[in-house]
């Protein structure tokens, strides 16, 4: 099977092959990490989980890498609001980032750079470039000089939008108005650090360029890397200028590929702060188990812009619950083989260019032939053994349905409570075996007033809340 994805320089699908065969080299743009993680960290996190999924399954090799932006204006604005010092927030932050892709089920990365340990190699492709007289300096920074770039604006193609240069900052000392800060210069109160062109700390597009030359870049040939991915914000200005710093400082390009998913809306606006509808990731997470935000955040396709709200995540839950009702139905069966028409409609639905949306369809239409033939047949064991193993796949390929069958019900039940309910179950387990069924009765009738709902198994006796 052939793995087609969407290539956002070209504008179309086209079929994916890796620089080195059976290995894919990828980098994410990773978050700033000043405050908590919101929605669209979620979005971008389970799109290029899908893809490492993806490329797994197609038997490649990835080296999946997201950075930490651990040095940017807004994590400085946050040390003198806060009076701590940089690491202390940064490392609070990647932790509860870290934490919050856990709970969504995102893979391990392969590697994990931060800005702040990778300034050697920022500083030498800086001194590179300005030795090329493609970086120059003025009083307050050291700017890349785009017009030295014959393809600047070749991957975005917006460099000739007024409505793009309006976002680039104005300054008279500036060979061309789009040039861009490779090294600002100190500042009162500012977090700098020595180089050989003046006291400072990186800009944001060099950050990225420097930690795939060092961590990840193929040498000696056309590309570094094999797909560069982020949110469809970042492909202008941060994706054309991390291309073109590499382009004049090692005459390669950047990436094979470039990927984009699209933006969170809430309730049909995009996203932002300034707005003040911004989500947090946590706040979700209290009510919402990661498991069933991922579900709902992968229901659309990655490049498609999302429209998130709370109806449609209930509606969503409901859906991903009709998966568990299944697991329960099969709960305690071994696996055997994954129904091989199954697997390969769901990899064919995946490779082309990660389309869940049909690939949810064809989970759907398993989940209602299973009951029918469940129905048909309760105690067929081959069955049961073909559908934990169609679970199983489910899990690697899609990351979820991962969660015990009746421990996804039990979400939102607090440690108190639970230990109710264990002692409850307890009790009854006693009673049944002293053969005083009335009080074991009585129980579970207390259970059932509880919203509590019991199943006896050959594994003991299991719960959900109703």
């Amino acid at each position: 099977m052939l793995l087609h994805i969407y290539d956002s320089v070209k504008k179309e699908k086209v079929e994916f092959n890796s620089i080195v065969p059976n290995v894919a080299k990828i980098y994410v743009c990773g978050p700033t990490v000043y405050d908590d993680s919101h929605l669209g960290h979620a979005r971008s996190a389970i799109a290029f989980d899908l893809l490492h999924r993806v490329l797994k399954a197609n038997d490649y090799e990835v080296i999946m890498t997201k950075n930490f932006t651990d040095i940017d204006d807004k994590i400085i604005k946050k040390m003198n609001e806060s009076n701590k010092s940089l690491e202390e927030i940064t490392t609070t932050y990647i932790n509860t980032y870290k934490a919050d892709m856990k709970a969504l089920n995102i893979l391990d990365n392969t590697i994990e750079p931060k800005a702040t340990e990778n300034l050697e190699i920022m500083k030498d492709m800086i001194s590179n470039l300005i030795s090329k007289d493609i970086a120059y300096k003025t009083s307050d920074s050291v700017y890349f000089d785009t017009s030295k770039d014959n393809s600047y604006g070749t991957l975005s193609h917006k460099i000739n939008d007024e409505n793009s240069q309006a976002r680039v900052e104005i300054n008279v000392e500036k060979r061309n108005p789009s040039d861009f800060a490779l090294w600002k210069f100190a500042k009162t109160n500012d977090v700098s650090f020595e180089a050989p062109f003046g006291l400072g700390r990186p800009g944001w597009h060099i950050e990225c360029s420097a930690m795939i030359e060092k961590h990840l870049a193929y040498k000696n040939t056309e590309f570094q890397i094999d797909i560069h991915g982020g949110g469809a914000d970042l492909l202008f200005p941060h994706h054309e200028n991390e291309a073109a710093q590499t382009r004049c400082s090692s005459g390669q390009n950047l990436a094979k590929y470039w990927m984009h998913n699209g933006f969170v809306n809430i309730d049909g606006e995009k996203m932002s702060k300034s707005l003040g509808n911004s989500f947090f990731l946590k706040d979700v997470l209290k009510s919402y188990s990661g498991e069933v935000v991922r579900f709902y955040l992968m229901s659309t396709h990655y490049r498609a812009n999302f429209n998130f709200n709370e109806e449609d995540l209930i509606a969503s839950k409901k859906r991903l619950d009709k998966l568990y009702r299944v697991k329960k139905r099969v709960y305690g069966s071994e696996a055997s083989t994954v129904n091989k028409k199954f697997k390969e409609d769901i990899l064919n639905a995946l490779n082309d260019d990660i389309n869940t949306s049909k690939a949810l369809s064809i989970i759907d239409e398993m989940i209602g032939n299973a009951n029918d033939k469940l129905d048909a047949n309760p105690k067929d064991k081959n069955l049961k053994k073909e559908l934990i193993s169609n679970i199983l796949f489910i899990n690697d390929i899609l990351g979820i349905a991962f969660n015990d069958a009746y421990e996804y019900f039990q979400f939102g039940i607090d440690v108190q409570s639970k230990f109710k309910i264990e002692d409850l179950i307890t009790q009854r387990n006693e009673a049944k075996k002293i053969k005083d069924f009335e009080k074991a009765d009585s129980v579970r009738n207390e259970l059932s007033e509880l919203g509590i709902s019991l199943m006896d198994t050959t594994n003991g006796t299991v719960w959900e809340k109703l």
